[in-house]
């Protein structure tokens, strides 16, 4: 019989994407270094596209970096390809604007319900720092945090997702199969925690599924598995609502 998302014990969450609008942030901290060039620069799903593309070589060239030392080289480097001139402190100014990237509209209540009814759980691409200013925006204290600044690594890495089931077995007395990874990124989350054996809950914000952009996440060519599939965090806690009627 299939598993409902009620019957899950965890909700281990990817926070940027899925709870917080990692998008709108990263182009609202860009401007800084748009209006420097005289508003020189290019569109928003250009400069989401090059974000991906340089975070993603960077944390996987140097995985012991601390996320604020990716942003400030990721600022660097888009300005590089763009043809753009930044300085030291745009570069240091955007790799401390975590802090100011929004949450999505339906966080913080969707959160506040799914806490009833199971442990949650942040796996984040991010440092304890970066994730404690945004957890201010999410309503909630989550049961356990695990972040890249702990691990050594970043998601995709399959060491991310290892530490997490370690982790979660020991903090959370949690078995593997009680828990339910819950993410936006295809790339980042959902192929490696398939691969590790995690069920997994598509939080499809950008509709990718109906031929949405990829925005600030690399391209997946074969999309993995999903055992779950929402467009919003709203709509996970509907659904896990409608279980009880």
């Amino acid at each position: 019989m299939r598993k409902r998302p009620g019957d899950f014990e965890v909700l281990s969450f990817d926070c940027y994407g899925t709870l917080i609008d990692w998008e709108t942030g990263i182009w609202d901290a860009l401007q800084p270094l748009i209006m420097h060039n005289g508003g020189k620069g290019v569109g928003r799903g250009e400069a989401l596209a090059l974000f991906s593309a340089q975070s993603n070589r960077i944390e996987a060239s140097q995985p012991a970096l601390s996320y604020p030392e990716v942003l400030a080289q990721v600022h660097a480097a888009w300005a590089a390809e763009t043809g753009l001139r930044t300085t030291l402190s745009l570069d240091h100014d955007f790799s401390r604007s975590i802090g100011s990237w929004p949450a999505f509209p339906d966080t913080a209540e969707a959160l506040r319900f799914l806490q009833t009814r199971f442990r949650l759980v942040i796996l984040s691409n991010v440092d304890r720092a970066g994730f404690a200013a945004s957890n201010r925006k999410l309503g909630v204290e989550f049961d356990a945090v695990y972040t890249a600044e702990d691990i050594g690594s970043y998601k995709p890495s399959p060491a991310n997702f290892r530490y997490l089931l370690e982790r979660a077995s020991a903090d959370l007395d949690a078995a593997p199969g009680r828990i339910l990874h819950t993410a936006q990124s295809l790339y980042h989350d959902h192929a490696p925690a398939r691969a590790c054996g995690l069920a997994n809950c598509w939080i499809d914000r950008q509709r990718l599924s109906l031929g949405g952009a990829w925005g600030a996440t690399a391209v997946v060519a074969e999309r993995p598995e999903v055992d779950f599939l929402y467009f919003s965090l709203a709509e996970l806690a509907e659904a896990v609502r409608g279980e009880d009627s």
